[in-house]
């Protein structure tokens, strides 16, 4: 790779009824709320005059609508990439949190505890979203391009692990919010974190 580098965006997709109703949301296909639509058009605003040369997206409806809106000021081909889709979470897809609390305490437990010991009933391992996730983001860097990214919480979470060397265990640590953007910065195959969970726009 060159010396001058590159930019690498890593936005999450705005609001879904499902997180205002604090269900569990992996590769469930839900789309943006209103609010949601309103959070990524605030974002895009944000990101009109960022020199972007390529926009990566998941799949999932939630993720594309927003890379779909801030594509707008930037007339790019999304590629979709399904190994940016979010953990798969199995059985538990769909389920409030409050229902986790009733009838999965002990497994609960074990994911506040220690999240990278964890594997969902019938889905994945945070390891196993690591892995496929950071495919691209290699690709990215090879790339060369200034690039977004528009994925999902664990998904970015578990990127922005790789970048700073922190164990799965502390992924708490790189928490990003729904339409916030995380800018990292890539120079000879090493990222640096520019900004974490940037928000701003949403004011």
């Amino acid at each position: 790779m060159g010396k001058i580098g590159l930019k690498l965006i890593l936005v999450r997709h705005g609001e879904t009824l499902w997180n205002r109703e604090k269900r569990v949301q992996g590769i469930s296909d839900i789309e943006l709320s209103e609010r949601g639509i309103e959070q990524v058009q605030n974002l895009a605003n944000s990101l009109k005059d960022e020199a972007i040369d390529a926009i990566i997206s998941s799949p999932l409806k939630r993720a594309y609508q927003t890379a779909r809106i801030i594509n707008q000021f930037h007339d790019l081909t999304i590629e979709s990439e399904r190994d940016l889709q979010e953990l798969d979470q199995g059985d538990l897809e769909g389920v409030r949190f409050s229902e986790l609390m009733e009838h999965h305490l002990s497994f609960l437990e074990k994911w506040l505890k220690d999240p990278a010991s964890v594997v969902m009933p019938n889905g994945e391992a945070l390891i196993d979203l690591q892995r496929r996730a950071w495919g691209v983001i290699e690709r990215v860097m090879k790339s060369g391009k200034n690039t977004l990214v528009a994925s999902h919480g664990f998904t970015i979470m578990t990127i922005l692990c790789k970048f700073q060397n922190l164990s799965l265990s502390q992924f708490r640590e790189v928490h990003v919010d729904t339409a916030s953007k995380t800018v990292v910065t890539i120079k000879d195959g090493k990222g640096s974190v520019l900004s974490l969970n940037g928000t701003d726009h949403l004011q």
